[in-house]
């Protein structure tokens, strides 16, 4: 493990606020819940839903409120475009290429950032979800792979109201989309909940992962509920443009 904690660089805290001026513009940002003070420099993973491609911008706009400056676990196609790219990898956000044989390699990479102090956030799902109602699907086990793997508290993150500020298919409708929010103005919601326990669950077990898992997208739709709750079973502003797969629904627990 690295002695010395992970300090995010001033482009990285830069571009934090940055992003809380432009969601500023487009919405109405507000954040409850919190960071427990002893986690808020890492080692933590986030683990949140993922229902936009503004998403990252709202995270990083939350997380500024919140005083924590994480790592992002983004797509590879972000790190191969000429600026952005650039700009990802010095701020020290880690390449996923899913899909190939480097993605087991992007793990190990996640757990060592936390492992050595670092806050790195993990869109469960693996990818915008496509649940009808726009709840979270069956996460992916990377993120309960993470935790187990550095011993690291996993605090849930819920977002709602991204999706009315970007498209599904942007940049394809972004203009539309973008001169919209500024008008209306939606609400744009993050919470913090509480960490998922998750001290009864041994690493290497068989289905301790998927357990965990499980209870970690639980957290999430639990505290997703109160972020809409005029909105109960499906979303009021629909995406033409959002395909609809419910072939990875997630079950939620009952009582």
């Amino acid at each position: 493990m690295n002695s010395t904690p992970w300090r995010a660089p001033l482009l990285w805290r830069g571009a934090q606020t940055l992003a809380r001026a432009v969601v500023g513009l487009v919405g109405r940002l507000e954040v409850t819940g919190d960071v427990p003070d002893a986690l808020r420099h890492g080692p933590l993973v986030l683990a949140a839903n993922h229902i936009s491609p503004f998403d990252p911008v709202v995270l990083a706009a939350a997380c500024r409120i919140r005083r924590v400056a994480p790592r992002i676990m983004a797509t590879g196609g972000l790190f191969r475009a000429p600026v952005i790219g650039t700009l990802m990898r010095r701020a020290g956000h880690i390449r996923v290429d899913r899909g190939t044989a480097a993605v087991h390699r992007s793990l190990e990479v996640a757990a060592e950032a936390v492992a050595g102090g670092s806050v790195v956030v993990v869109y469960l799902e693996g990818r915008i979800g496509l649940d009808p109602g726009m709840w979270p699907e069956r996460g992916k086990t990377g993120a309960a792979r993470l935790a187990f793997a550095s011993g690291a508290a996993v605090v849930p993150v819920a977002q709602w109201g991204s999706h009315e500020v970007l498209p599904y298919r942007a940049p394809k409708g972004m203009v539309g989309a973008v001169a919209r929010a500024v008008v209306r103005r939606p609400a744009i919601r993050v919470h913090f909940g509480a960490p998922v326990p998750l001290d009864d669950l041994r690493s290497g077990s068989p289905g301790a992962a998927r357990q965990a898992t499980d209870r970690i997208i639980d957290a999430i739709t639990d505290d997703l509920v109160a972020l809409r709750p005029d909105e109960p079973d499906r979303p009021r502003h629909v995406d033409p443009g959002r395909p609809v797969d419910d072939s990875r629904a997630h079950r939620r627990r009952t009582g």
